[in-house]
């Protein structure tokens, strides 16, 4: 993994090699702008272009070269182990990333035995749209209104705000609160593997057993917080030749979005790389003094977790809750509200 370097205004994201081939975007000039303490609900992170404040979701593309639609971009929320629930913000100028609440409070994700909490990268593909607007014909939900969530099975732990390339290997459709939430089983194209596999099938050559575990966690992954188990429709993976076209579908809608033909549901989808769609463009240059955002970094130190989630919870072969007596109660009674 190359590491960023950490300036005083931003943090300047590692050199890509598909720059020549991503079309007008310059992936080589993105930079994170970050101001505030993480683990808090005040922390906020932007994407920067050419150091001018850009959207996370709809300005980088949602594929790298359209001519080929198995590699997508993804920007990372949260890195593999990491516990803190970090997505975009869908109601703010650009969509700077933040941490997520719950009750009030930061959320964070529990860690249920065997995992580490997140045993993946996980992110969204940007410029798709999980459209509330209708029911998606194949899982007969409405969308969970976000762009496309995927998972990164890859070496590298990531890091919030990275944008990566990733081939998509399949995908699970998620039927979360009666919402269609798709989640998109990808690997890092710089990975060793990616180039030996092209689907999740490929996968279990190599790693076996990864697609059962991962399928598994994403059913009892809210279990510990008190949810119920999450159903998925069709109860196993998509393969990549329908989830290409599950993102051309999602791209669409996202393009409806932000030429304002449809219900937003509250987003805000001004983005900066779009001037032939003059309903939500902006000048990049103009994006700091416009949405008043902070003119540079300002990083704070992290404000610790609360203690219960440095341990973990315990399901059964059913995905029941155990109780473990020798763990804090906080553990049992703090989530149901």
């Amino acid at each position: 993994m190359v590491k960023s370097v950490t300036l005083a205004a931003a943090t300047v994201l590692p050199t890509l090699a598909l720059a020549a081939s991503a079309g007008s975007f310059d992936y080589n000039t993105l930079s994170l702008r970050e101001v505030g303490a993480r683990n808090t609900k005040e922390w906020r992170m932007w994407l920067e272009q050419n150091g001018d404040p850009i959207s996370f979701w709809h300005d980088v593309p949602t594929w790298p070269d359209e001519s080929d639609k198995q590699i997508v971009n993804v920007v990372i929320e949260v890195p593999r182990w990491q516990d803190g629930k970090i997505e975009l913000a869908r109601d703010e100028p650009l969509n700077p990333i933040h941490h997520d609440t719950r009750n009030g409070a930061p959320r964070f994700v529990e860690s249920v035995w065997p995992h580490k909490s997140y045993p993946f990268l996980y992110g969204s593909i940007p410029q798709t749209w999980e459209s509330p607007n209708y029911e998606h014909e194949f899982t007969g939900f409405e969308g969970d209104n976000d762009p496309v969530d995927l998972f990164d099975i890859g070496q590298d732990p990531g890091y919030v705000g990275q944008v990566k390339q990733v081939k998509i290997l399949g995908s699970l459709a998620l039927a979360d609160g009666n919402e269609t939430d798709w989640k998109v089983m990808g690997i890092d194209i710089k990975d060793p593997l990616a180039a030996l596999v092209d689907s999740w099938e490929d996968v279990e050559e190599y790693r076996p057993g990864t697609a059962q575990t991962f399928r598994d966690w994403w059913t009892y992954y809210k279990v510990a917080r008190g949810d119920e188990v999450i159903d998925i429709v069709g109860d196993w993976y998509q393969n990549v030749t329908f989830m290409k076209s599950i993102l051309e579908e999602s791209h669409r809608t996202w393009e409806e979005l932000i030429e304002g033909q449809v219900d937003s549901n509250e987003i805000n989808y001004n983005q900066t790389s779009r001037s032939d769609v003059p309903k939500s463009f902006i000048e990049k240059s103009s994006t700091t003094k416009k949405f008043d955002l902070p003119k540079k970094s300002k990083i704070e130190p992290a404000v610790a977790k609360p203690e219960a989630y440095n341990g973990w919870w315990y399901l059964d072969s059913n995905y029941t809750l155990l109780q473990v007596p020798q763990l804090p109660q906080m553990m049992f009674n703090r989530q149901s509200a």
